[in-house]
């Protein structure tokens, strides 16, 4: 079984897997190192180090990272700020050649870049690669839009005399950027490059798990030629550096990727003037079988879907309805698929899945598995792994369960590998609790009739939607196929990554009227 992060499996070759061996041999002589962080391109040590370790091994220290602190936050602020003007009037053309050689230069340490994030993630190779492969192709479709747009410079028909008369977007100078563990390349490099494409100067602070990947995308920026003023990392923790970037008044935008409570609190926090905050925030995706789907096609699907990186995604599928008439022949296949997962170290060549990320989300596996048995039932898994690797991690059975319609399984995400199934009798119904939730993010159809399909796509609340996808039923999202954006309360901006409108987010819009003398 092979799938990426997104859904876009790059196909498994000899080559390919030589690539990131090759790759790994550089991450791993790099593990254990002591890293400052960068501020005006100039090392920092902060207060303190943070370790960090694989979550495939514990034993295996990632490195030990400086910490940076509120005062450090606020001299990046106070750089960029000085910075500002100089880098969001620089030529347009000029951001867009440096961002694309970023992109090269990220394709020419394709297998680094993938090793690291299986060490820090404990992503499986593939799916490492198709987080690489998706941060490439975003960053170049992020260049691509301001290049057709021309720098989001236009002209408007005028009067009929000489005056000039022109809309066009400019940065807002200072933009913060939060990104998150589980896609430490895609979710970070996107909207650094799309931040930097508009003109911003930007600080920014990566996952705890993730900061060798975060460190590793502004060495590669900064490579390119993104002046060392308008780019700064500074890792630390949430209470500390990220509060105080969600809470800068010199910071005029932000993106944020984590969890509901946390993104709407940065959402309403600002006091003063608006600002643009871009908060993608998770979902509950559903997915919807009905009696005239492929049935071998939907279990499929919705296997990748929900145990793919372990549910660690914020697309994963955790809750699937199916029509009670091929009800007991989904869930059968669906767990004989299940239980041949390989569960493993998934550095290693044909391992599907990895650990969890960290003990916390192992005591969220535990805590479901014990609600499941005690108004439900498991149908699958339900066990954590013992022996060997197993113990020097949080290694987890996928699990299927059946549990009453009211029970918290169907409403908390998880982030974990873990679904509820429930059997239905009526479309419209399936549909209605689909959309029984406060997120919005993904959704999945599994029919074979066009009649089904387009009344579930007349009805289905959710910002990305797959109908009949094998490769995942709720997971995805490619430059040039899918976009990715959820509504509700799934995001905040009503615009997609890797949609057409992505870079104009990180600008604002000025009419220019100059009349003839």
């Amino acid at each position: 079984m092979t799938t990426t992060a997104f859904g876009q499996a790059p196909a498994e070759t000899d080559d390919l897997h030589a690539v990131f061996d090759a790759g790994m041999a550089t991450a791993r002589a790099g593990l254990g190192h002591q890293h400052p962080f960068f501020i005006d391109g100039e090392p920092r040590d902060g207060a303190g180090t943070r370790q960090e370790w694989s979550p495939i091994d514990r034993d295996v220290v990632i490195g030990d990272f400086a910490q940076a602190t509120a005062a450090d936050v606020d001299e990046a602020v106070e750089v960029s700020t000085a910075y500002a003007a100089t880098w969001g009037t620089s030529d347009w053309r000029e951001r867009v050649a440096i961002v694309r050689r970023a992109a090269d230069l990220m394709e020419a340490r394709r297998g680094e870049l993938a090793a690291v994030s299986v060490l820090e993630t404990a992503k499986n190779r593939m799916e490492a690669f198709g987080e690489v492969d998706e941060l490439i192709g975003l960053v170049r479709l992020n260049c691509e839009q301001v290049e057709e747009n021309e720098g989001f410079r236009y002209r408007l028909p005028g009067d009929g005399t000489s005056s000039n008369f022109m809309d066009v977007l400019r940065p807002y100078g200072v933009w913060g950027l939060i990104s998150p563990f589980n896609f430490p390349l895609a979710l970070a490099a996107n909207p650094v490059s799309a931040a930097l494409l508009a003109g911003n100067c930007l600080v920014f602070k990566p996952a705890h798990q993730g900061v060798l990947t975060g460190l590793l995308i502004y060495e590669i920026f900064r490579e390119a030629g993104i002046p060392a003023e308008a780019f700064h990392v500074v890792p630390g923790r949430g209470a500390v550096v990220g509060a105080r970037i969600a809470s800068h008044p010199g910071i005029g935008g932000i993106t944020f990727t984590g969890s509901y409570d946390v993104g709407m609190g940065i959402y309403r926090l600002r006091e003063g003037a608006p600002r643009p905050t871009i908060c993608e925030l998770g979902g509950k995706n559903p997915s919807v079988v009905t009696d005239k789907a492929d049935i071998a096609k939907a279990a499929e699907g919705v296997m990748h879907g929900a145990f793919g990186f372990g549910g660690q995604k914020c697309a994963s599928n955790s809750r699937s309805y199916i029509q009670r008439s091929v009800y007991p022949e989904f869930v059968e296949q669906l767990r004989s698929m299940a239980e041949d997962i390989v569960i493993g170290d998934p550095s290693e060549r044909g391992v599907y899945l990895g650990p969890l990320i960290n003990d916390a989300a192992g005591d969220r596996y535990t805590e479901a598995v014990a609600e499941a048995r005690a108004t439900g039932t498991v149908l699958t898994g339900g066990e954590r792994l013992t022996g060997g690797v197993h113990d020097r991690g949080n290694y987890v059975r996928p699990t299927v369960v059946e549990v009453p319609e009211d029970s918290w399984l169907f409403e908390r995400e998880l982030f974990t590998p873990f679904i509820a199934v429930e059997p239905y009798d009526d479309l419209g119904d399936a549909i209605a609790k689909a959309n029984d939730t406060e997120f919005g993010l993904t959704a999945g159809f599994f029919s074979e009739d066009p009649g089904e399909i387009d009344r579930f796509l007349d009805h289905i609340e959710a910002g990305v939607v797959y109908v009949n996808r094998r490769a995942s039923s709720t997971t995805g999202a490619w430059p040039g196929l899918q976009t990715f954006g959820g509504w509700k309360g799934s995001g905040t901006s009503g615009r997609s990554v890797g949609g057409r409108f992505y870079v104009s987010q990180y600008m604002r819009e000025q009419s220019r009227t100059v009349i003839a003398s």
